[in-house]
């Protein structure tokens, strides 16, 4: 007799490991926010708030910089309780590298792993081959070349690699515009396989995936702002840049108005384009109840997470 749910599980099996699939989980999360949270509370104020995902991490980035020490992935009893009291996907962020936390967060069932600058790296040379992996992978990049060495390791989405817990946004800013620059310049030679041939050298990348993104004239995976991010004008105008959502934890978790900084953040970044919307966003939240923030300008280039593993 044939066995219909064993041949459907491995169907579903093969079917969930495709690229297409992949990749097209993040593409139905563009245009809303995902938001950093350490424990129940904080992700039910995500979902009340409309976040399109959560992503769980031990401490808010704010914290990790504060605490010091190595930052790992978080517990995944955690995620279980999680996962019993809202409906949203559940990210979590495993170490740059670490084959090993990315294995154990595959097998709890986390909807997105995040190989994240925000945790201590485990290696220094290598990203997480993440063709391996059923899962889709979120990475961070701060220009052209190092979103386009992630895709082809096999993420399925990107974020800018600004500052998190910082509340500046303005890296997330730079690494935006650069990154709209380089597609500009490979956009513009797409009919110049010599030209193309040279950004492939320079990005140490396939021409292949050189040429593909030169003619869509934008990446070919779903990338979100990320990185000091904590009102809804920041909110807006990253999605002004040009990119297709925004992750925020403690422009949110560390002020002292969570749920309306919550609601509208996920507001501003629905109707970025409407200035009235974003106005009465804006008119949600108090300057006085923002995260105090972290001038990274004052601070040695070594706390600066932008750098990990950006050249590798």
């Amino acid at each position: 007799m044939l066995d219909y749910n064993a041949g459907q599980v491995k169907l579903i099996d093969r079917i969930q490991s495709t690229w297409l699939v992949k990749k097209g989980f993040p593409h139905m999360q563009e245009k809303g926010v995902i938001m950093d949270v350490t424990n129940v509370e904080q992700a039910q104020i995500a979902e009340q708030a409309g976040a399109v995902a959560v992503m769980l991490l031990d401490k808010l980035p704010y914290d990790i910089r504060q605490s010091g020490g190595i930052a790992r992935t978080a517990s995944v009893t955690l995620f279980d309780e999680i996962r019993e009291h809202i409906s949203i996907p559940i990210m979590m962020k495993c170490r740059i590298g670490h084959i090993g936390e990315a294995r154990i967060l595959e097998a709890a069932g986390v909807d997105t792993i995040d190989e994240s600058e925000v945790l201590t790296p485990a290696d220094t040379e290598h990203h997480i081959w993440k063709h391996d992996f059923k899962v889709p992978f979120v990475c961070g990049c701060t220009d052209l070349g190092s979103a386009l060495r992630r895709i082809e390791e096999g993420a399925s989405m990107l974020r800018s690699k600004g500052e998190p817990g910082t509340g500046d946004v303005k890296h997330a800013i730079v690494h935006f515009n650069k990154i709209k620059e380089q597609l500009r310049l490979i956009t513009a030679s797409k009919d110049e396989p010599s030209e193309l041939i040279k950004y492939s050298r320079e990005f140490k990348v396939s021409f292949d995936i050189i040429q593909l993104t030169a003619n869509m004239g934008r990446l070919p995976i779903t990338i979100f702002a990320a990185g000091g991010i904590s009102s809804p004008a920041d909110a807006a105008f990253m999605m002004s840049l040009g990119c297709d959502g925004i992750f925020v934890g403690s422009g949110i978790f560390k002020a002292t108005d969570p749920q309306s900084r919550a609601e509208s953040v996920v507001l501003a970044t629905s109707f970025w384009d409407d200035p009235e919307i974003v106005l009465k966003a804006q008119k949600m939240v108090s300057e006085d109840k923002a995260m105090g923030g972290i001038d990274m300008e004052t601070k040695p280039s070594s706390e600066r997470w932008e750098t990990r593993g950006s050249d590798i």
